[in-house]
């Protein structure tokens, strides 16, 4: 399969100005307009980012690689639906994928010239089904999703929490020795990947200040020194250095750089100015190839149905058509065109979730981010999930889902 020109042009513009968390993802995530195939997530918040003066790092992980369950799965189970909804309230779920988090994003300034861009974050309490406020600086939602792993306020932090979905109590703390700004469950649930760093990875510095639409902002500085691997049951955290090189090929220019698991949980990358996009290190920091599955994806944010037949690809919308690809992911060739701007998660071997805007509203410039959760099928069937978002890219308000496999 070969890539995109104008997929990977999109990857590289996130990657060289900020990426927001992010299946989660978010797991930010590439801007996406009706007549240009990008993608919507990330660049909705790097625009918003830009603006600000803000560079954050939302690389969410997504919500349904082949690897990530069982295969099988034919009629879409459980859908939990609220269209007069945004953002969501109570939960919004379609077969195997779920929202469990949801965050928006917004600026803090402090006395001293410097700022934070700081996340808040809506987490699902699954004993109620309904999405409350959580006072955490960062959280990643594990498979299954019983618990999350949050990090506390004042970023970066010395312990990670393991908290109880149903309860919303942490179960118990993991001590780290070199403080870490973000944490990522592997596709098992088994493991977590935790970013480390010197500084916040979402301060901007009044010491690090450059001009912003002839006015000066303060801006990001790069401290990661590496990343954790830890097993969960035992809290065993082995450390990799893996410090931020300036000028170094394919590593984005804000202050928050963090690793993410590859789609088997067996590597971990970050962003890079390759083929595939991203650059692959063993868990001991030892740069490898990419694996093979992953060099035959058509995009790096691609993401495999559950029986590892199917692959999302671009949006290919033309004129008023609002509309993405389905490919074969082993031949690469396109085996279906489907309702929607961005297909995030698969809910079955048939079944997507997605954003789309309202077609007769989604005007280039004008409603093409006043847009909303859609169960979408490869028939063309399309169930609204929530409601629309502002069409205000740069409105504080803005929420951003976190699918997870449940």
């Amino acid at each position: 399969m070969t890539s995109d020109p104008h997929a990977r042009t999109a990857f590289k513009v996130s990657s060289s100005v900020a990426r927001p968390a992010a299946e989660s993802a978010e797991r930010p995530q590439p801007l996406l307009r009706r007549r240009k195939p990008r993608r919507l997530a990330l660049a909705a918040v790097v625009a918003a980012i830009v603006v600000a003066g803000l560079a954050v790092s939302l690389a969410r992980r997504g919500g349904g690689d082949a690897q990530e369950g069982p295969a099988g799965v034919t009629d879409v189970t459980s859908v939990a639906a609220h269209p007069n909804q945004s953002p969501p309230r109570e939960l919004i779920a379609a077969g195997r994928s779920a929202v469990s988090a949801y965050y928006t994003i917004k600026l803090v300034r402090l006395l001293n010239g410097n700022a934070i861009g700081t996340y808040e974050w809506w987490l699902l309490n699954t004993a109620t089904e309904r999405y409350e406020k959580a006072d955490w600086a960062w959280l990643d939602v594990a498979p299954e999703m019983q618990t999350a792993a949050v990090l506390e306020r004042d970023l970066p932090v010395d312990r990670i929490g393991l908290l109880n979905l149903a309860t919303g109590k942490v179960q118990r703390w993991i001590k780290v020795d070199r403080s870490v700004g973000s944490v990522q469950f592997s596709p098992d649930g088994k493991r977590l990947l935790a970013t480390a760093y010197r500084l916040n990875p979402d301060g901007l510095f009044k010491d690090a200040s450059y001009s912003l639409n002839g006015k000066s902002v303060p801006g990001p500085k790069q401290s990661r020194t590496g990343f954790y691997v830890i097993d969960v049951a035992s809290g065993k955290a082995d450390f990799a250095e893996s410090p931020t090189k300036k000028n170094r090929e394919g590593i984005p220019g804000g202050g928050r750089q963090d690793f993410q698991w590859s789609r088997d949980g067996k590597l971990v990358w970050e962003p890079g100015n390759n083929e595939t996009g991203k650059i692959y290190y063993g868990v001991t920091g030892k740069r490898m190839p990419a694996p093979d599955p992953e060099t035959r994806l058509p995009y790096p944010e691609s993401v495999l149905s559950p029986d590892g037949n199917l692959v999302t690809g671009a949006f290919v919308g033309k004129g008023d058509e609002i509309v993405s690809e389905i490919r074969n992911a082993k031949t690469g060739k396109r085996a279906a065109v489907i309702p929607g701007q961005q297909l995030l998660a698969w809910a079955d071997n048939r079944h997507l979730i997605a954003w789309r805007c309202a077609p007769e509203r989604c005007s280039p410039g004008e409603g093409e981010f006043r847009n909303q959760l859609l169960l979408v099928g490869l028939d063309g069937k399309v169930t609204p999930l929530s409601g629309f978002r502002t069409a205000n890219l740069h409105d504080e308000g803005r929420w951003f889902p976190v699918l997870t496999r449940r």
